[in-house]
């Protein structure tokens, strides 16, 4: 066990006038060992989650979507740069 902190990351992967749009993928990694893990988790409709790709352009975001490893690294690279 490496002791670091457990971070998580949710994101709607449904548009807004979907049925589906409650239904995100949920994310939860651990920086130190990499070891991850996803879920589809519900949201509610009213709750606003933060997009943390949105910077990113078209291509570049759906490369990092195609594949969950990356996913994990960019979002950890960009919490360590949140502070």
């Amino acid at each position: 066990m490496c002791r670091e902190p457990v971070r998580s990351y949710q994101y709607r992967f449904h548009p807004p006038e979907s049925t589906g749009f409650e239904r995100c993928i949920g994310f939860s990694w651990c920086s130190g060992c990499r070891i991850y893990s996803g879920a589809m988790v519900h949201v509610a409709r009213r709750r606003v989650l933060i997009d943390a790709l949105a910077s990113l352009p078209a291509d570049d975001r759906d490369q990092v979507l195609r594949k969950e490893a990356a996913l994990v690294d960019y979002l950890d690279s960009h919490w360590l740069d949140q502070g």
